[in-house]
Order: C-alpha cells, then structure tokens, then sequence
C-alpha cells in the first residue's frame, strides 16, 4: 500500500474526520467501547524485544495481527501466535484488518510511535504507546488532541504509572506528611548503549541489510540513509533521528513524580551536556528545570543527572546505605523520600524516619490497579471502563518536560518555555526542536 505524503496539518485534519469519512463497523464498536466481558480485537506493531511484552498481555484478548519490520527480532511473538495475521508494513496492516479490530499497540523506536498511534487513531482505534510517547513535543499533543476529540482509550507505557508507590507518594504529599517540597533529585545509569557518536564508517565497508529485516521500514519517516548494524535493534536509542537520548528512555518512569506532586509545566530548562554530537545524545548530562509557584506550592527546582553523573547525598541518607544505580530523592521541608526508578517503592528517610512515621501515614485514598498492571488498566478503558492513568492527556504533560531537556541540549542554551503556545521564548531557534521534519511516505 503506497500511501501519499501529508502535512502535518492535513493529516491532523484527516484524523480527526476518519470516522465519519470510513465506513468500518468496529469504529463504531471502538468508540462506543466493548463489553466488559467480551475479548478486545488487537493488532501489536513491533513484537520483538519489549513489544513482546505488549503482545503477551494481550494473550487473554483476541491478537488479530502482528506487525514487525524484522521476521527475525519479531520471532517469537510470530511462532506463539500462529492465528494472528504478520504484516511487516503497519500501514498495510490497517488497510487489511482495519475493520476487524479495536485497539493497538505501539512499541517501536520513538521517531516511529506517532506515525502509527496517530494512523490507528484516525480510524477510530484505542491505543497503547511504549513511552516516551512521541518522539517530539510537537507530536506529544497532537496525539492527546485526537485522542481526546474521538475519546478513544489510550496510556502509554509507564508501569510505574499504574503502581503502589506514585499512589503512595501523593497520598504523603497531599496529606502534608513531606512538608513544603522544593527540590528533587533524579539519575540514571543510562545511556547503556552509545551516545555522543556520528555516523557510521562505511569507506572501509558497506554493511548487508539482514534478509529479515525490511530497512526502509524500519527508518519510516526518519531521513535516509545506508543501512548499519550500529542503529539496531537497541542502539537507536542514542541519535536523535531515531531515540531520544538517556532521559527520553528514562525519564517518564522517573520524572512520574511530576503527577503525584500534581507540577505545572517548568518556565525554564537549563542543560549542561558533554559530547554531544549533531546526530547524537551527549555521553552524559545535568539537566535542572524550573517550575514556577503553583496555588500554594512553592517554585520547585528539578535536578536530573544521567551518564552515571550522581547527586550530592542529602542529610537524610544515612551512612552506609547502599547507593541506586537509578533513583530519585524528593526532599521537603518535613520529610525526605527516596523512590525507585518506576516509583514502584518509595521511602522516607533515613529508613529511622519511615519506622517513626510508619503508623501515622495518611489512609489509601487513591483506587489501585489490580496487581499494578498497565496493560490490563489499558484493556479496562477499552471496554468502557475508566480512563487508564498515563492516558495520553497525561502523558503528553509528562513527555513535554521529558522532552523538554532535549530542546535545551540541543539548544546549548538555557530556555524560556511558554507550555501553552508550546514554544521557546528566549531563543527562537530552539524551537527547531519542539518538533521535526519527516520523510514523505508514511502518511506525517
């Protein structure tokens, strides 16, 4: 299927008059939701790697489709479901199954998830996103925009998000027992894989694209270039056409604290990176955010460090305990938490502090998900139940000060951020970055 190229504009446009103008009978059955008790028709775009986990959760749904770029990464999830239709091409895959499905999953590398999210939206399809959950701030938006116009079920891929601990964290926020919060603390190992790179050496050789793989898939609406090994399966994840750096990778899970201290967008993001590249995420990164006075919250200052670059120990971390690779420190005037990378556990501290405190915490207020899980959340606002948590009308709050980090790296300037008109203030050349460019073809 050759689909033509659109603007963005026009394809917006077309998203958001896709129900009316095709006339596939479970659009209907999507918008309307599916009964409780009735198994939810699913299609699953990238299989392999962490979108098998995305196809094995709907293994108690009905997988009408998979779709991968790569027979050979997508394997297993192929040979466990026989029955379910294989596509390489997403876009084939909607013009041929289309009208017998209800929702998708999109767990392909970022330059990729709005593309697809937004072609299963514009025909009426619940949706679920790998975080982050577009590759741009710009996209960010517009996909809340028509998930919200069509009301179709969305979350994306925060685990965390549907957990114990956030649920936790805001219960002792809002109960006072943090106190005042003005500083938080967040850093991460990553990047595992490489940053700080340019492009691959091809004057000694010219890689082999892989017989299983189709390459000008895989790069969708990402510029063109030859093949090489150094881009994939995980590598990605470094060069800003294709991933979105250490914090992109990991910053929704662990900036997630952004809810549960219920923060309105920073007004400035400063970023101080080494090794950065035209093409690549830096080696290593210290990124601070500004959020201003909120009713009567104080001005919040948020610190995320990343290539194993680490905080100074706050008073509240008592001697000998073991220092995360990964973690977060929120620290307010009453009390100090220290939580895991996906929020899964939080604590006071010192762990004194947590033991004094353990029988005067406030009551559990917040609804929990059954066993914390994101994908059956997702499954139950699918059919008619309520909103999943990191719905996309969150996420796309979330993945905007994710993001915003990369805007300022890019950058190499501290910026000034108007979140209403989604733009840079102080340095109009950085909103280059808000959004992108796309290759024709896949329907952006």
């Amino acid at each position: 299927m050759n689909l033509p190229a659109l603007t963005r504009r026009d394809f917006v446009k077309s998203a958001s008059l896709a129900t009316s103008a095709v006339a596939f009978p479970h659009v209907l059955r999507s918008q309307q939701g599916v009964s409780p008790n009735a198994k939810l028709n699913v299609a699953c775009v990238g299989v392999g790697g962490r979108g098998a986990a995305a196809v094995r959760a709907m293994k108690e749904e009905n997988i009408v489709a998979l779709c991968d770029v790569d027979a050979a990464r997508g394997a297993r999830s192929l040979s466990e479901n026989p029955s379910a239709a294989q596509f390489q091409d997403f876009r084939r895959m909607l013009d041929k199954v289309g009208n017998s499905i209800d929702a998708v999953t999109v767990s392909t590398p970022d330059h990729m998830h709005y593309p697809i999210a937004m072609a299963a939206m514009a025909l009426g399809k619940h949706v679920f996103v790998e975080k982050p959950m577009a590759h741009t701030i710009w996209e960010a938006h517009q996909l809340a925009k028509v998930a919200r116009s069509k009301q179709l079920a969305t979350q994306m891929g925060n685990q965390g998000h549907a957990g114990e601990g956030i649920r936790l964290l805001k219960e002792w926020y809002q109960a006072g027992v943090l106190g005042d919060v003005r500083e938080i603390h967040t850093w991460t190992d990553r990047p595992i894989w490489p940053q700080g790179v340019n492009a691959p050496d091809h004057s000694q050789r010219i890689p082999v694209v892989p017989q299983t793989l189709d390459w000008d898939l895989w790069l969708g609406v990402a510029p063109a270039r030859a093949y090489d090994p150094a881009y994939l399966p995980f590598a990605w994840r470094g060069y800003w056409d294709f991933g979105t750096g250490a914090l992109g990778d990991m910053g929704c899970h662990m900036m997630d604290g952004f809810w549960a201290l219920d923060l309105p967008a920073p007004v400035s993001i400063e970023a101080v990176a080494a090794n950065q590249t035209a093409l690549s995420a830096p080696t290593a990164s210290v990124v601070t955010y500004l959020f201003p006075a909120h009713g009567s919250r104080p001005a919040l200052k948020w610190v995320w460090y990343d290539g194993k670059i680490e905080p100074v120990l706050p008073p509240e971390f008592e001697a000998g305990r073991k220092f995360p690779d990964n973690a977060t420190f929120i620290l307010g005037t009453k009390s100090a938490v220290i939580a895991d990378p996906n929020y899964f556990t939080i604590r006071l501290m010192p762990e004194s502090r947590m033991q004094e405190m353990a029988s005067a915490l406030p009551p559990k207020t917040i609804p929990r998900i059954p066993g914390g899980n994101h994908f059956a959340e997702w499954i139950r606002a699918c059919k008619g139940g309520v909103p999943a948590g990191a719905n996309f009308e969150y996420s796309a709050r979330l993945t905007e000060m994710v993001l915003l980090s990369n805007v300022a790296v890019r950058a190499r300037r501290k910026i000034e951020w108007d979140s209403a008109a989604l733009r840079v203030t102080n340095v109009p050349a950085a909103n280059e970055f808000v959004t992108k460019t796309y290759r024709g073809g896949f329907g952006v």
